[in-house]
């Protein structure tokens, strides 16, 4: 049996190389995932299918994304990862940030398990 250290280690370097399949690989299919940035929630979705739509229409938005894992802590329910965060963009975006511009966040994951697969991610960033 995986850890939920070794899944979520899976996940991020899944995540880093652009591939969505082996995000995937270790939801659930009631996957909740939220994204919560500077003290706002500004997206929730509920289902593997839903996830897997998001993670396409986001990958397009960067040419290289890296997410670095700082500290682990598991807790009796869900494990905490803290992140740091650097992304190249791709595209212009509406807050001022151009195509090229790196996009650099401090924050930490938090990870749900059920059945041995994740079942909610809570994403919390702030800029940096």
């Amino acid at each position: 049996m995986k850890t939920r250290e070794t899944i979520i280690r899976a996940y991020i370097a899944a995540y880093n190389r652009f591939d969505i399949a082996g995000m995937l690989a270790d939801l659930h299919p009631d996957i909740h995932f939220e994204n919560i940035s500077d003290g706002a929630v500004n997206m929730q979705l509920d289902g593997v299918d839903a996830f897997r739509t998001q993670a396409e229409q986001a990958a397009k938005f960067f040419t290289h994304r890296e997410q670095t894992i700082t500290a682990i802590h598991d807790g009796e329910t869900q494990t905490e990862v803290e992140i740091d965060y650097a992304a190249v963009l791709a595209i212009d975006l509406p807050n001022g940030l151009k195509h090229g511009d790196t996009l650099r966040l401090k924050g930490k994951s938090i990870f749900v398990f059920s059945d041995d697969k994740i079942i909610r991610i809570t994403d919390v960033s702030g800029t940096t």
